[in-house]
């Protein structure tokens, strides 16, 4: 009868560890969750704040720059498709798309004297050139964060319960992605 109060007392506190293992996979899962949405949210203010100053910089550069309309409609084009986009994947490459619009409508500028000596402009140039530092540099901090999720997703035992903490697969917020270069000339 001993014998039986020793296995119960085993089984008892083998399952006791393991529950508190699952506690501690499921609650480090959920954890790194947070921390891409956390990532995200810090990356999202900064993108909405450069959809604000785009405009700003559009009209500051129409009067000057008159025969590179296509370029403004073009950014103009980007700035919509990402405001309008739905889903991480799509919004993440129409992101991509408006950064290389702004850096090729900041490079054409550059070749307007007149323009680089508007206030307005300058002030603005200055205003989106900061805030594609700063989206840069959270960048990396929320691929590092995707990363961690997407390689914990994958690793045992952590895939059995990913699903159960709400774990997806995240996609990275690459610089410029093959696809920004096709949405930037379909624009």
């Amino acid at each position: 009868m001993a014998w039986i109060a020793v296995v119960a007392m085993a089984l008892a506190l083998l399952l006791i560890a393991a529950g508190s293992y699952a506690v501690s996979l499921f609650n480090g899962l959920v954890q790194v969750k947070h921390q891409v949405d956390q990532a995200w949210a810090n990356i999202d203010v900064l993108l909405k704040q450069r959809h604000d100053e785009l405009p700003k910089l559009v009209d500051a550069v129409q009067g000057y720059m008159a025969h590179e309309r296509t370029l403004l409609e073009n950014v103009t084009a980007l700035r919509a498709r990402a405001q309008a986009s739905a889903g991480a994947d799509q919004r993440l490459t129409a992101e991509a798309a408006l950064s290389v619009g702004v850096t090729k409508l900041l490079a054409v500028a550059e070749n307007y004297p007149q323009l680089r000596a508007n206030e307005l402009f300058v002030n603005v140039q200055q205003r989106i050139s900061a805030l594609e530092q700063q989206i840069a540099h959270r960048r990396e901090f929320y691929n590092a964060a995707v990363n961690i999720n997407n390689v914990r997703m994958e690793q045992f035992p952590e895939l059995l319960l990913s699903t159960a903490a709400g774990l997806v697969r995240r996609p990275l917020f690459e610089d410029r992605p093959a696809q920004a270069t096709d949405l930037d000339s379909r624009a």
